[in-house]
């Protein structure tokens, strides 16, 4: 996910590794969007407190729902050219609670919907 912010082309993210459908769309517009404007963003995410909160194995597609803290408190936006730092607004959410469906594919799970539950964690 990282590389995908950080790297303006895209092609170094190999997303679809992990994330497919709606997730995997969503994350590209969002890091496309971002690189328009003349930005990138560096640094790492973490996940904690994850929780599986529903399970369908026996479905045509298996799948899970999670929950968990997503935290970007390390992620840095910065101007792609010049690599300085933009401001952000201080109250913005760093870590925040996270609602995944994901999906079994023939590759492995995958991420196919991320749901920001707009709630500090």
């Amino acid at each position: 996910m990282e590389k995908l912010y950080s790297d303006p082309t895209g092609k170094s993210a190999h997303l679809d590794r992990y994330a497919a459908s709606e997730a995997l769309q969503s994350a590209e517009a969002d890091a496309k969007s971002t690189h328009d404007r003349g930005l990138v963003i560096n640094g790492n995410v973490s996940l904690s407190d994850q929780d599986v909160t529903k399970v369908d194995l026996s479905g045509q597609v298996p799948n899970a729902t999670v929950s968990a803290c997503l935290d970007i408190s390390r992620w840095v936006t910065a101007n792609a050219k010049s690599g300085k730092p933009v401001s952000l607004p201080e109250d913005r959410l760093t870590a925040y609670k996270i609602i995944s469906v994901v999906e079994k594919y023939p590759e492995g799970w995958r991420v196919t919907r991320d749901e920001p539950q707009g709630k500090a964690c």
